[in-house]
């Protein structure tokens, strides 16, 4: 190791990059530099050792090793070979390698880990005469390598695995609140400061007590890694074993200086399988002496009888996981109403995952923070609970995410507003232009308004079932940004809603309101109720079962109607292979096209089920249409050395998906490079890519046009009732040059 100042990147959500530079400047950290994910420091190894143990918001600390340019997956193994592996590595250490980032060839993160693990193993047993074996998990040595452009930084993980792990949490439950992402709520509220004082802490919705542990660990000044039993230093052969001894002795030295400042700190939860969990955690993390935590329901929460004011905290469920998006308006509301009749003269901290949602507390926010709790963009409302800051709410219909009750509950006289006559207009000629095209073609389900009137942000799609030969709408309300006065919204919704049934004949109790936000296709596996209401409807000359209630997508994605039908054509006599299969609609046409056999692969079992009852729907036997459930990139790898073949593959990945059923994450932007590169290793000679996406700023990597015939299909697939909304996909028919 060099003698002078080690170069060290500690990583951390986005939006608290900032905290993490305190931390590490506390941690004796020198030329600390921020970034959107981390913290760019110099320091000691005791300064390391201190971020690992000390830092409440870090994910990882990792060790710069080397650095050099490789233009290619060659020159990458001769970069990484030629480090001095043996400062790292004792005989009988284990290996763990990752590659992240950006390189122009090396598109394949599994493809990177490989090599570097090879020229890893190859300069050990060159220059030690040993080969450290592969460990998943808890390897001695973990190494990084971390792309940008044909840059490569290595690098030694220090932490070994997250920091957010601190070794006291058993199951988390749905959705839960990272306990990193929870200490960055406590630090951007002070509550160090008011601990400190004595101040009182409450979470009305704590459901497995995440934020009032951490809220505890913080008040007795106990160190976040204390309790845990890995660190990726502790095999490493550059490890230091009497100064973390000497450091862990320091840290309960501070605990024990602490134990006399006690708070009140107290968690309250309906939920009793929550509470006990919480019960168990805050056992595991030895604060029980210090925490409270109670069964009961928010409208029941009160501070303490004579407590002086403390910090409320709490990170209420906000539509995903609740599953409901007008259930999490309405215990929003409910919130505000308990905070502005009990809680006067309070500090609070409200985590949302919907920017809308913070408009229900009623209380005008001091400050809002924007940050990540894994893959959900989130906002902290700081609050001050003070008569001044109190706003009047609009009241009526929510609606947002209702069902039909959006519909039969809205005032008839709304109707006849200016506004309401000028949507009805509109609707009324695209029924008009639509509907005949609809029939001329023999399409029974089409979208027939899509935010053509900016202030009217709806999607509206219309569908025929055939077995119950109904008409139904299925309206989606794009979430309006939280400069629109919240009222303005509600109007404008009821001015839409109230003409619906009217002007398009279908009846309100047939009429489905979900609310979803501009972004990306992912959302359709939130599951939103368990209804379990099915109806089929045909496409083509097929028989599809959707759903109206359940989810936010109806399982039939209506602006994949040509590209359907592009993969019927295409499928004779081959094999099809569908990837990321959703429902199997696209695995239908294909077997209805003719192919001989396919291969359908999704992580949800749900899906596949679904899947499943459409392929019997059409008469398809599943003798020949194999449906598997796996993470799609393992499911490739293990394809390709199986020898597998196919003449026809559709690929179209979420645009983001970091499910707990698959290793790490799967952003499409990043990772379309390597999923069409290991696809394409798995076609038989001329055979056909078809690559979607719904990525909204989506930018092809430039690598796959040297090695591959890739043509853009976006236009020719973009159905006429989409035709106002150009961008609704990207669509790629890619075929390797040497076929």
């Amino acid at each position: 190791m060099s003698a002078g100042p080690l170069r060290l990147l500690a990583s951390a959500p986005r939006g608290l990059a900032d905290l993490l530079a305190r931390e590490l400047e506390s941690c004796g950290a020198a030329a600390v530099r921020e970034r959107a994910t981390g913290v760019l420091f110099a320091g000691t190894l005791e300064a390391a050792y201190r971020a690992c143990l000390w830092s409440r918001v870090a994910n990882r600390v990792l060790l710069e090793i080397g650095r050099f340019e490789a233009p290619d997956a060659e020159a990458f193994y001769r970069g990484a070979r030629a480090l001095e592996w043996a400062a790292h590595f004792t005989p009988g250490a284990t290996l763990a390698c990752d590659f992240g980032g950006s390189h122009p060839l090396i598109t394949h993160t599994h493809f990177g880990a490989l090599k570097l693990k090879d020229a890893i193993c190859d300069a050990l047993r060159e220059q030690c005469g040993f080969r450290p074996d592969v460990s998943r998990e808890r390897p001695s040595v973990r190494v990084h390598a971390h792309a940008q452009g044909t840059q490569i930084t290595l690098s030694i993980d220090l932490s070994g695995e997250s920091l957010h792990r601190r070794g006291y949490r058993g199951s988390a439950g749905a959705a839960p609140l990272k306990e990193n992402v929870a200490a960055g709520i406590l630090l951007r509220a002070n509550w160090p400061e008011l601990a400190r004082s004595g101040a009182p802490f409450l979470d009305p919705l704590c459901g497995a007590g995440t934020l009032v542990i951490e809220a505890a660990l913080i008040a007795a000044d106990i160190a976040p890694g204390l309790k845990r039993t890995h660190f990726g230093f502790l095999g490493w052969r550059g490890h230091d074993p009497a100064l973390w001894e000497r450091l862990l002795a320091e840290a309960g030295e501070r605990r024990r200086a602490a134990a006399a400042v006690r708070p009140a700190l107290r968690g309250l939860d309906q939920d009793v399988q929550a509470i006990r969990a919480a019960v168990a955690s805050a056992r595991r993390a030895e604060v029980s002496d210090l925490v409270r935590f109670e069964t009961g329901a928010l409208a029941n929460s009160a501070p303490e009888s004579d407590s002086p004011p403390g910090l409320l905290a709490t990170n209420p469920p906000y539509g995903v996981r609740l599953g409901d998006h007008a259930a999490a308006r309405a215990l929003h509301r409910e919130l505000g109403e308990v905070l502005r009749a009990r809680f006067i003269g309070w500090r609070a901290a409200i985590l949302t995952g919907a920017p809308d949602l913070g408009l229900e507390l009623g209380i005008r926010a001091r400050r809002t923070h924007v940050l990540w709790n894994g893959a959900i963009e989130c906002r902290l409302l700081r609050l001050e609970v003070r008569p001044e800051d109190f706003r009047e709410l609009a009241h009526g219909a929510d609606g947002a995410d209702a069902g039909n009750a959006a519909v039969l509950n809205v005032d008839p006289g709304v109707s006849d507003s200016p506004g309401a006559r000028m949507f009805a207009n509109r609707l009324g000629k695209n029924l008009k232009r639509l509907g005949a095209w609809a029939r001329a073609e023999g399409i029974s389900c089409y979208r027939l308004y899509d935010a053509d009137m900016p202030e009217y942000a709806l999607a509206i799609d219309r569908y025929r079932t055939v077995d119950q030969a109904q008409e139904w709408l299925y309206v989606q309300e794009y979430a309006a940004p939280a400069s629109i006065d919240p009222a303005a919204v509600r109007k404008r919704r009821a001015e839409a809603l109230s003409v619906l049934p009217r002007t398009t004949g279908v009846p309100p109790e047939r009429v489905r309101v979900r609310l979803r936000r501009r972004t990306t296709r992912g959302d359709q596996y939130t599951k939103l109720d368990d209804q379990a209401r099915f109806h089929v409807v045909e496409e083509a000359g097929l028989r599809f079962r959707v759903n109206f209630e359940d989810y936010l997508d109806t399982g039939l994605f209506l602006d994949h109607r040509l590209t359907r039908a592009r993969l019927r054509a295409a499928a004779g006599g081959g094999r099809f292979l569908n990837l990321f299969a959703y429902t199997g609609t696209a695995t239908v046409y294909a077997a209805a096209g003719g192919a001989v056999a396919s291969t359908s692969v999704d992580l949800s079992r749900t899906y596949l089920g679904w899947a499943s009852r459409n392929l019997a729907l059409n008469g398809f036997e599943r003798a020949p249409h194999e449906l598997v459930q796996a993470d799609a990139r393992e499911w490739l790898l293990e394809a390709a050395q199986r020898g597998s073949r196919y003449e026809l593959i559709f690929l179209d990945p979420p645009t983001f998906s970091n499910s707990k059923r698959m290793q790490g994450v799967l952003d499409v932007g990043r990772d379309h490079g390597m999923l069409i590169e290991a696809c394409a290793r798995l076609l038989a000679p001329g055979g056909l890519i078809v690559f979607s996406t719904n990525a909204q700023r989506f930018k092809l990597d430039e690598g796959l046009l040297e090695r591959h015939a890739v043509r853009d299909i976006s236009r020719e697939t973009l159905p006429r009732d989409y035709e106002r909304n150009p961008r609704i996909h990207r669509c790629f028919e890619v075929r390797p040059r040497n076929a």
